[in-house]
């Protein structure tokens, strides 16, 4: 159901207070407007530039501009029958306990049925609500504009400054990656295009991945992740490797893939041990999968008011939904989610646990989860269970087939004319217990030694040094890691070698 159809229903069935999280103010004025003319009711605006202004052309009302509490106190007293009361620019005038008050005061006046046909309208990109007045709103959200919509903007724009037609797999592609935009953020990078190159071309798929790193940047709950590393930058795991493969055809090409009876994909949970290839592998499948690799920061979704976690939770998973086909990495799972269920749970992480469960289960859009834990025991069993991810990995310290793939690609990466002098089966068996980070940094220790002491090339003997140096992470954590281990034996996961 849309804003629209939304809005007229929740007027009708007479919901005092409707919040719509957007930022797109002129969208919703046009559906509020489009609902005034059909109902034939009157519209009362204030936001924070006008105070008390005329809805369709802004200009203020008076000469005085109200505060809120003074716009409220105004409406309060006038006939409410048949009007929808828009409020802008709200957030600060909803610490006042004045403004909150003569909000709830109006909230049981139509609640009641005091005020027939009237609502009032809340419109701001962050979702703020006191508590006083929490069970008389209503929070809608705004779609983001679908892929018939960005066909009609770029054909308007197209029109509108006589370019050539754009060829109809150009259109594919720039409506593809036009997802999660907004139409005006649409519109000035085709103008961008226009002015720098004079027409539409291939060239402008850049300026709107940079627009939406941009996008991503500033919603500062998701990280667009750099992508370098490929599948073959991971020595072993090559279960999971063959398992990725097998589900980037189906990524690949899921229109194709669902008309054949294809689920669509919906993520994987690889668990073990710290250091050996997790987040790499994430950063792995955003290249295979050949999308963008977003990274969610379950910590930054944590804010200070009512509400406002879950509105960063949902407007978090909204965007990558828009954004996608993508990959969304959420790191060290466990620790979002510890304690849910237990007697001492935090409420507001309950909440953000349920609605990450639901939108795993019920998500239809290509965005496919790629969730690294190092300890599942401390997670929610529902997360567990078969339906939220198509597959559970174990990721246990590397093999001596591994430490060799693992030596060869970081000696290759930095010193591959060095390579072929290298005794790397020495190294491997000197490195039994080593996760692929321990390994990495022997490689990286060996060769800086070796720099600094003027050689020209890196030799066995400087890495193997290294390694004497090191404690392996089966050291450091050597109760754990068994106990880890046992653990996922025991659940039967399935193992990434």
């Amino acid at each position: 159901m849309n804003l629209k159809s939304n809005l007229m229903q929740y007027r009708d069935a007479g919901y005092p207070i409707i919040f719509i999280e957007s930022y797109e103010e002129d969208k919703a004025d046009k559906v509020i407007g489009e609902i005034a003319d059909s109902a034939r009711v009157d519209v009362i605006e204030w936001n924070g530039a006008a105070g008390a202004c005329d809805f369709k052309t802004k200009k203020q009302k008076g000469t005085h501009k109200l505060m809120l509490d003074e716009f409220l106190e105004t409406v309060s007293k006038d006939e409410l029958n048949r009007k929808i009361i828009v409020i802008k620019d709200m957030n600060d005038q909803l610490a006042e306990f004045q403004t909150v008050a003569l909000l709830k005061q109006l909230a049981i006046k139509i609640a009641s049925g005091s005020a027939e046909e009237c609502m009032i309208i809340m419109i701001s990109p962050t979702l703020f609500i006191p508590k006083d007045i929490e069970k008389y709103i209503t929070v809608l959200e705004q779609d983001y504009i679908d892929d018939n919509d960005i066909n009609r903007i770029i054909g308007k724009f197209v029109k509108a400054n006589g370019l050539p037609s754009v060829a109809p797999e150009l259109i594919r592609k720039l409506t593809a990656t036009f997802k999660g935009l907004t139409e005006m953020e649409i519109n000035n990078i085709l103008s961008l295009a226009y002015s720098t190159h004079g027409s539409i071309t291939q060239k402008d798929l850049d300026f709107i991945f940079e627009q939406k790193k941009q996008m991503i940047m500033k919603s500062g709950i998701l990280e667009m992740v750099p992508l370098k590393e490929t599948v073959d930058d991971i020595g072993g795991l090559e279960n999971l490797k063959e398992w990725l493969r097998r589900k980037s055809v189906v990524f690949n090409d899921i229109a194709r893939a669902e008309s054949f009876g294809v689920g669509m994909p919906k993520g994987l949970l690889i668990a073990g041990v710290p250091g050996c290839g997790k987040s790499l592998t994430a950063k792995a499948t955003a290249m295979l999968f050949n999308v963008p690799l977003l990274k969610l920061d379950m910590g930054r979704l944590m804010g200070k008011y009512v509400g406002e976690s879950e509105s960063n939770m949902r407007n978090a998973l909204k965007l990558a939904e828009a954004i996608s086909p993508c990959v969304l990495w959420i790191d060290e799972l466990e620790k979002a989610f510890a304690g849910i269920g237990s007697a001492g749970g935090n409420e507001v992480t309950t909440r953000l646990f349920g609605s990450f469960l639901t939108w795993m289960q019920d998500k239809t859009a290509p965005a496919f989860v790629i969730a690294t834990a190092n300890d599942i025991t401390k997670m929610p069993p529902e997360l567990l269970r078969k339906g939220r991810f198509d597959e559970i990995f174990f990721v246990d310290l590397p093999n001596k087939t591994e430490r060799k793939m693992i030596f060869e690609v970081h000696i290759k990466k930095r010193r591959r004319s060095d390579f072929p002098n290298i005794d790397v089966q020495k190294l491997v068996d000197m490195t039994e217990g080593y996760s692929g980070a321990d390994i990495e940094g022997v490689v990286r220790d060996g060769i800086e030694n070796a720099f600094c002491d003027g050689r020209e090339c890196i030799t066995t003997e400087y890495i193997s040094q290294a390694i004497k140096n090191t404690t392996s992470l089966s050291e450091i954590m050597k109760d754990d890691l068994k106990k880890m281990k046992d653990e996922y034996t025991k659940r039967r996961l399935k193992n990434a070698t």
